[in-house]
């Protein structure tokens, strides 16, 4: 009788430890995350080159450690970089910080339509969306999302 209800304890206990894992999910806040600056590193007709530079606000009162970042931006509407890049940082409770992600593209090929926004980019500001997840290194927690949009002007190469 002992172990049954020693088994039953061990169940209930185990109930509740997967029952608070899966709302821990629920504690973290989404991180606002602003598209600060677009750096044009080479263009050339078969590789363009972009630095795209993120400003990123953790709201939640502990440190968030980013281990992946999954990314799509529209520039004017238009799809312009999309894809996954490691994280490796760790934003403060309740902080700043930053990161950068380098982008190869060949516009030609992919997106035409693109080079027109890029050349006029340089000289006026152009809507942009962002969206996205950061795999955040806690145990428990899913990948939290991120969505934002504002304006931007590329800047040119300085090289």
């Amino acid at each position: 009788m002992a172990g049954r209800s020693l088994r039953a304890s061990g169940l209930a206990l185990t109930a509740a430890m997967l029952a608070s894992c899966a709302s821990l999910d629920g504690i973290v806040s989404a991180p606002d995350v602003e598209l600060v600056e677009v750096h044009v590193e080479t263009l050339d007709l078969k590789k363009q080159t972009f630095l795209l530079e993120f400003d990123i606000s953790n709201p939640n009162p502990f440190p968030l450690p980013v281990s992946t970042i999954v990314y799509g931006v529209r520039l004017d509407g238009h799809r312009f970089a999309s894809g996954e890049a490691e994280g490796g940082f760790v934003v403060p409770a309740r902080s700043d910080g930053e990161f950068t992600i380098s982008v190869d593209l060949n516009l030609l090929q992919t997106a035409p339509e693109l080079l027109f926004i890029v050349r006029d980019a340089v000289r006026r500001d152009i809507p942009y969306a962002l969206e996205g997840s950061f795999g955040v290194d806690l145990p428990a927690i899913k990948p939290v999302r991120f969505e934002t949009s504002g304006m931007i002007r590329l800047q040119a190469a300085s090289h």
